[in-house]
């Protein structure tokens, strides 16, 4: 399990030494080297330790904007991070996750790489040192007065650096809460647990705009040395991920948390995803329980003012000799589609494709049964007078989410506290040992790994519910400070949506030149949340001229209002040649209330690339 404490821990030690710095220092083991992502280099540095240096270098890779540099001093070779101002390197998108690279030579001259233990033949630039900064220094007490209160701004150091993240605050994608909980510090015993900060180049193209000064070298050094003894006398969060479970085909945007997509021509084999090729979306590692963990876990309840404060607790043991029910459910990411949005502008977060979405049959208990067993005996007279208007729902992780009581205990709603996925006990990544399944909305609210249940007045707090995570902003806002978080709803319904997993040329002939049309076969998927019916889906391949309904297959039998699974598509239809010899066919969905597909993302943008349920778009070669 992920331990807030050794977060909080690993800034307090830091705190004690009068410096709080973020600059990243591994020791050459392959463990905690690998614990940077791919990093980008720009040039290197020399850097006093101890007064002695025997070596510096820097090796460039995939993270724009961080250099990388490898001291050896008194036989302790360590690794050192940190941003400069460089040009976006044109591979840093392709390089692939889990490639890792280290220092092993001992000179500027001398540099090779490793890529899962053995030596890589990719070709490394080198630069000389660049000339000395005119930046500002800054001592580690000087950065910690600036910490939000009173007034002041907020400073934060990583790499050697200072920034002022005050006008970031608001629009930190993990919530203003996560970010100040640094303030006034360094991020790195943060950035150790959420390493999804090293799987692109924006958070560094960020806070690259920010910069301030830098770091009073000293007070650098002392940070370095107690993150390189923290990260040798602290467990790997991400030590114990459960790798076996996972399929080698999905698509991975970020190891560590894991964050994968399922490839196209795998999305619709079957109506029913392997958990294995599930797609995966963590926030943080993935909770490990051992056997008397297990055999000794107890699901809490708290029925809050209802119960008269008490809370109650059921084991697994007992929750299974419940009535069992079984609900088929897509999942669906709320970023899926993501990268659509990022041809116009770019978003935060994952830059999905199509492929974050599943389906499963889930089994478990209905929420509606298990909090009546419990005592919750009138969920009216709860939220009439009780004022109770929201099931909150907590994870081992710290996650934390909530729905609507209207949701949660209506008995066509087909909530459920799950411990079955295709018949099997959930996997390790999909929540094992329990999880929330909440038909019809968005993942997000699908807790994986739930501890607790509770009533609430209040909808959970944290930033999966109350912050930037999940809110949709409209397309013309750029800063999150300039609109009320609080008054825009959290995503709950997700909105219709389809997608195209294949094209096959009918009549294919390599004559075939543009303007003229040939037959194709197209098929994909279709969703709409809320438990609306898919009703039909439009296809066409000439620009939108003309649609053609398609014919709709596997799920389009579902119960009315309850359809909460994704219907499968296939359709035979003309297609006109494009001048650079590809066909290309555009699908939209329209669901049991006529919503339909918009036709562009480009009029839906929102900053945190949210929702995109655009006209899917294929093309595909046929000369």
């Amino acid at each position: 399990m992920i331990s807030q404490a050794l977060i909080k821990s690993s800034a307090a030690s830091l705190k004690q030494q009068g410096s709080r710095s973020v600059q990243r220092w591994v020791s050459t083991s392959s463990t905690q080297a690998s614990s940077l992502m791919d990093q980008g280099s720009d040039g290197n540095n020399n850097a006093a330790m101890g007064g002695k240096v025997a070596a510096a270098a820097v090796v460039a890779v995939a993270m724009v904007g961080l250099v990388t540099t490898t001291t050896t001093t008194n036989s302790t070779t360590v690794e050192r991070t940190r941003l400069v101002s460089c040009e976006p390197a044109a591979a840093a998108a392709a390089q692939p996750a889990q490639q890792r690279t280290k220092m092993l030579g001992t000179s500027a001259n001398s540099i090779s790489t490793t890529t899962g233990g053995s030596k890589s033949s990719s070709s490394i630039e080198v630069r000389t040192a660049p000339t000395k900064s005119k930046m500002p220094v800054y001592t580690m007490k000087q950065v910690a007065v600036n910490n939000g209160e009173n007034g002041k701004p907020v400073w934060m150091t990583h790499g050697g650096n200072v920034y002022d993240v005050t006008n970031f605050i608001a629009n930190h994608p993990g919530g203003s809460e996560k970010i100040m909980q640094a303030a006034g510090s360094s991020v790195e015993p943060f950035w150790h647990v959420y390493r999804q900060h090293f799987n692109t180049d924006l958070p560094m193209k960020l806070m690259e705009q920010m910069l301030v000064g830098e770091l009073l070298d000293k007070d650098q050094e002392k940070v370095d040395l107690k993150m390189e003894l923290l990260e040798e006398t602290t467990a790997d969060p991400y030590a114990l991920e459960p790798l076996e479970e996972r399929h080698p085909a999905l698509i991975v945007h970020g190891e560590q948390p894991m964050n994968a997509e399922v490839p196209e021509h795998l999305l619709t084999k079957d109506y029913l995803t392997s958990p294995d090729l599930f797609y995966i979306r963590h926030h943080h590692p993935v909770p490990y329980l051992t056997k008397d963990e297990v055999e000794n876990f107890e699901l809490e309840i708290d029925l809050g003012a209802y119960g008269g404060g008490k809370k109650k607790t059921i084991t697994l043991e007992d929750l299974k000799k419940m009535k069992k029910v079984e609900v088929t459910a897509t999942l669906q990411c709320s970023g899926n589609r993501r990268g659509g949005y990022n041809d116009f502008e770019r978003t935060s977060g994952t830059s999905w494709g199509q492929g974050a979405i599943s389906t499963a049959k889930w089994g478990g208990v209905r929420l509606r049964d298990l909090m009546k067993h419990i005592g919750l005996e009138d969920e009216m007279d709860a939220q009439e007078n009780g004022k109770l208007e929201h099931v909150r729902f907590h994870a081992l992780d710290g996650m934390m989410a909530s729905i609507g009581i209207e949701k949660a205990m209506n008995p066509y709603g087909d909530v459920i506290v799950c411990y079955e996925m295709n018949g099997k006990p959930l996997p390790r990544d999909h929540g094992y040992p329990l999880r929330v399944i909440v038909p019809g909305y968005a993942a997000v609210r699908n807790v994986k790994w739930v501890q607790k249940i509770e009533l609430s007045q209040e909808e959970a707090e944290g930033p999966w519910q109350r912050g930037l995570n999940y809110k949709v902003l409209p397309p013309g806002v750029r800063d999150a400070k300039s609109v009320d978080l609080s008054k825009i709803p959290s995503m709950m319904e997700l909105s219709v949506q389809s997608g195209i997993t294949s094209i096959v040329p009918q009549n294919k002939s390599s004559s075939s030149k543009p303007g003229d049309t040939i037959m194709v076969k197209a098929s994909g998927w279709a969703y709409s949340g809320g438990g609306r019916n898919i009703v039909r889906v439009d296809v066409t391949g000439d620009g939108a001229e003309s649609w053609q309904a398609a014919d709709l297959t596997s799920g389009q039998d579902q119960k009315q209002g309850r359809a909460w699974a994704w219907t499968f598509w296939e359709c035979t239809l003309p297609a006109k040649v494009q001048a650079d010899g590809s066909v290309q066919v555009h699908s939209k969905g329209v669901d049991l209330a006529f919503n339909s597909q918009p036709d562009s993302a480009k009029h839906n943008w929102n900053v945190r690339g949210l929702t995109n349920n655009s006209w899917y778009s294929k093309k595909i070669p046929v000369q």
